[in-house]
């Protein structure tokens, strides 16, 4: 009768004495409990150029390193605006990071190691993924990442007539009475004031040489007589994709990825390799950061030629490591900057020239887009 005796509530002390048994059951085993998620002991920020990176450097380097190094280190993009010097220098200058690791054009870092006390060197050298880069890729703080090339986008809709379309160079951007069409061109000095030269008839091999030699007198020359047809100055590589897409413009001079990625959206555009410039970017590790030794790691795993193949369906950009090409579809190979057919029809960028002129040319060239 004892058990059935009941409280002023009307539950039977049994009913009691099994609860209390549960509620110590309960405290006494907390692993039933479901564990929460294991936070990252670092949260290492990486500066990517945004749009189809992305999703590239995402798949390719982000998600599986996160997964490699669970609960150690969390790398996570954030895009950042091109050629972001002065924003590296700002932040170096006051400890305030934004970023630990950033994908940089080698005349960024020239700039930047030259102004000194801004990059990491890299100490990766023992890493094999690094050792099978390209020598002419890489630097002691810049491991080489992706090819890329500065060339002409057009619309194959405008222009259905390889007879007339624009695939012979810069001149055919220039020549406004033979080639008709809306023209977007690059509101800065880098890629411009090479076609400006090239298009008047200065070799593509020459053009630096003219530069050094001349001045940029003949390029605000060449500059002076298509400056008022130009109906978009583009500042931004994803603003290149968008006008081609959209068809608010004809002819664009782009880098090949952002053409590419209007192209692999179902945009009729077709690229011209025909005197293209190219040059490389690539990881840079900021100065001083929290997170050096995690950057490094990163850095590590993003040299290898299985990472940067895992990019280039999304990006088509060429990898500086040559093994990647062991795992991409000939048919991808087919439309990087480094294919051996695209690479021949065009010259590299020369990064010293630019590392000592950049500021010189851009106050030039912001002056005579007021004038």
């Amino acid at each position: 009768m004892a058990d059935k005796a009941k409280t002023k509530t009307g539950t039977s002390r049994r009913q009691v004495l099994k609860g209390s048994a549960l509620a110590a059951a309960a405290i006494a085993v907390p692993t039933m409990i479901a564990p929460r998620k294991t936070r990252a002991a670092v949260r290492l920020t990486a500066r990517d150029p945004g749009g189809p990176f992305t999703k590239a450097f995402g798949e390719a380097f982000y998600k599986p390193f996160n997964k490699l190094h669970a609960g150690e280190i969390e790398v996570v993009g954030v895009a950042g605006k091109h050629e972001p010097t002065s924003q590296i220098k700002a932040m170096v200058d006051t400890g305030s990071y934004e970023w630990d690791v950033a994908i940089l054009s080698i005349s960024a870092v020239d700039l930047l190691v030259k102004a000194d006390g801004y990059l990491e060197k890299l100490e990766i050298d023992d890493e094999p993924g690094y050792q099978e880069i390209l020598p002419e890729f890489k630097t002691p703080y810049l491991s080489g990442n992706d090819v890329y090339a500065t060339i002409l986008a057009y619309r194959n809709d405008v222009y259905k007539d390889m007879a007339t379309a624009p695939v012979h160079g810069w001149k055919d951007v220039w020549d406004l009475e033979g080639i008709k069409g809306r023209r977007a061109i690059r509101k800065h000095p880098f890629d411009t004031f090479e076609e400006a030269l090239i298009a008047q008839g200065t070799a593509p091999k020459d053009v630096y040489e003219d530069m050094r030699k001349n001045g940029f007198d003949p390029v605000f020359a060449s500059l002076d007589k298509i400056k008022s047809a130009i109906d978009i100055w583009w500042t931004g590589g994803a603003q290149t994709s968008q006008l081609l897409t959209t068809g608010e413009v004809d002819i664009c001079p782009t880098w090949n990825g952002r053409a590419q990625a209007a192209i692999d959206g179902g945009a009729p555009v077709t690229i011209s390799w025909e005197q293209g410039l190219y040059s490389y970017e690539g990881w840079a590790i900021l100065k001083g950061g929290p997170n050096v030794d995690a950057a490094r790691k990163f850095v590590r795993f993003c040299s290898t030629g299985e990472a940067q193949a895992n990019y280039t369906p999304h990006l088509g950009y060429g990898p500086t490591n040559p093994n990647a090409y062991k795992n991409i579809p000939a048919e991808r190979a087919a439309v990087l900057p480094t294919a051996p057919a695209n690479l021949e029809k065009m010259v590299q960028i020369d990064s010293e020239f630019w590392g000592k002129e950049k500021d010189r040319a851009t106050e030039l060239f912001n002056g005579w887009l007021l004038g």
